[in-house]
């Protein structure tokens, strides 16, 4: 099943000026118990931005995008998006556990983004699907079943998977864990493409600071589940 959500209206409190966002996150908190996850966090991303999520492991990284992608709700605080936001919004998830069907083969687990209202035809997206397999190097591998492949196949087949489905934006949770510098290298080249030519907006939970410094985009730091950074890649 791919992951993802057409999010709610939602109309931004009085006194928020924005324009053209995505995503306001407004005195956003998330507990767990006695654990804090986050803590009172305003971040605005923007359509057609590109974010790293960076920190520590267990920063918050995850609830972050837990919470963007719709799959928690915060303990306190809101998500805000724009009143106008057209219902076609879709915004995938590619989570670290992936969420693939591991008795199915790759290229089954890929039909699973075929939507008729997105596709004119089956053609159209298996054309789709070969050029993205072509270009991550990972067209030579669609029959093996998912419990076979290593995990970078499985995080390459999982990011396939979400371009496919044409989303607004993806969120990504740590998605070249398991890949070699040259095929992270590679895979952020592709979502750095949709990103210009298509507007897809990229927020990227990472641990991964060479790969920040190669590319734009902007940073979102948490610490201890706060957000204590937010703008230009300098940081790193």
């Amino acid at each position: 099943m791919l992951t993802g959500r057409h999010p709610q209206q939602s109309r931004p409190r009085a006194g928020v000026n924005l324009q053209n966002y995505l995503f306001h996150l407004d005195n956003l908190s998330l507990e767990y118990g006695a654990v804090k996850a986050l803590k009172s966090v305003q971040l605005t991303i923007y359509p057609g931005e590109i974010l790293f999520v960076t920190g520590a492991s267990g920063a918050g990284k995850t609830s972050l995008l837990s919470i963007l992608g719709g799959h928690l709700a915060p303990t306190s605080g809101k998500v805000i998006l724009p009143h106008e936001r057209n219902s076609k919004h879709f915004v995938a998830t590619v989570f670290q556990d992936l969420r693939l069907l591991q008795k199915k083969s790759c290229e089954d687990n890929l039909w699973l983004s075929y939507d008729s209202s997105i596709y004119n035809n089956k053609n159209e997206f298996y054309r789709d699907m070969e050029e993205l397999c072509h270009t991550l190097k990972v067209k030579d591998q669609l029959s093996r079943k998912i419990e076979d492949c290593n995990g970078g196949l499985r995080q390459k087949i999982a990011m396939i998977r979400a371009l496919l489905s044409k989303p607004t934006a993806i969120l990504a949770d740590e998605p070249t864990s398991s890949l070699d510098k040259e095929s992270s290298y590679l895979l952020f080249e592709v979502l750095n493409h949709f990103n210009h030519k298509k507007g897809l907006t990229l927020i990227w939970a990472t641990h991964n600071k060479e790969l920040i410094k190669q590319f734009p985009g902007k940073i979102a730091h948490l610490e201890g589940g706060r957000l204590v950074y937010s703008g230009h890649a300098c940081f790193i």
